[in-house]
């Protein structure tokens, strides 16, 4: 093992682990640091980030700033949003900060990421890559391996304990060379490019900025916003209804004491989740439109539970009643 470490920002993408791989070609010994804001993917990754590790020669970390990026990041971003909710060259700037703190931790000497020159408009390009390293106070610390090459060099560079010439110089949207040293190294199972953060993601931006018109969000709203069909109903409240076996069993394990959790007592249907604070009429509302979700009998009469609350309802007389509640 090296004397040498470095950390490395890893997204569990492919960039990220080829960017490890060549510092760890040099001998360098590097910590794959994966830092959750809490707007990762639905799916849980972690058994795809050990594989890339794995492959690599890499160890992996998991760091939890959900709490700091609410705080200080999400709501009032420096260098506002881009198409959606995603504040990235401040979001950015914070995990290079966290990673700066994981560095003098763990006794490393410079940080790594995957970013490619060019390859997001608003978040890599050499005026945003500068800002973030301004913001983070890690200019000099952060090594770019896929672009090293069009970039000033690093103090690992500079020092010599990194070779310059063993780097890439990558520019732009193409993978063709990120796939050709995936295919020299042998890296297999690695996923396509894809912006793995819900905050990029059109619906979810949605989902978010309803949310907050009517609420406080906090650490314990994230899961609530990740699965199922929104609603806003009529008097104010947040309905939350299933639309599969998996999203039931995701959204029935959610525990968060500003919602109600609503049960179908005598046929199958969705879990839902509704504002605890919901009005009668609301709560009456949700239960029709739970049940217009089901293969029940329009003339027939359901029990409803919402935890200790009990009512009985019948299903709208279509799905085309639950359009104007809908936001997505």
């Amino acid at each position: 093992m090296s004397n040498i470490k470095a950390i490395a920002l890893f997204s569990g993408g492919l960039d990220s682990t080829l960017a490890m791989k060549l510092v760890i070609d040099q001998g360098i010994d590097v910590i794959a640091c994966n830092i959750n804001t809490g707007f990762g993917a639905t799916k849980d990754r972690q058994e795809h980030m050990q594989s890339m590790c794995k492959q690599v020669g890499a160890k992996l970390r998991i760091v939890d700033i959900q709490d700091e990026y609410l705080q200080d990041v999400l709501f009032d971003p420096k260098y506002g949003y881009g198409k959606h909710f995603n504040p990235c060259i401040d979001c950015h700037a914070k995990m290079f900060e966290v990673a700066k703190r994981i560095m003098k931790d763990e006794g490393a000497s410079f940080l790594i990421s995957g970013e490619v020159l060019g390859q997001r408009p608003m978040s890599q390009n050499k005026d945003a890559l500068q800002t973030v390293l301004n913001e983070s106070n890690c200019d000099g610390l952060l090594l770019r391996p896929m672009s090293a090459k069009l970039l000033e060099p690093t103090i690992a560079e500079r020092e010599g304990l990194i070779d310059r010439e063993k780097l890439e110089g990558i520019m732009g949207r193409s993978r063709k060379r990120q796939m050709e040293l995936a295919k020299e190294i042998g890296l297999s199972d690695f996923e396509s490019p894809g912006g793995g953060c819900l905050l990029t993601d059109e619906n979810f931006s949605k989902k978010m900025r309803d949310f907050i018109a009517y609420d406080t969000f906090e650490k314990k709203d994230i899961a609530v916003l990740k699965y199922g069909r929104h609603l806003r109903l009529r008097e104010g409240a947040k309905l939350v209804v299933g639309r599969n076996r998996e999203e039931n069993d995701k959204i029935q394990a959610i525990s968060n004491d500003k919602f109600l959790h609503i049960k179908i007592e005598d046929i199958a249907g969705p879990y839902a989740l509704l504002s605890k604070d919901a009005t009668q009429n609301d709560r009456n509302l949700a239960a029709r439109i739970v049940l217009t979700y089901c293969k029940a009998d329009k003339d027939a009469v359901y029990d409803i539970s919402m935890d200790d609350i009990h009512i009985k309802a019948s299903a709208l007389a279509s799905r085309s009643e639950i359009e104007p509640f809908t936001i997505l």
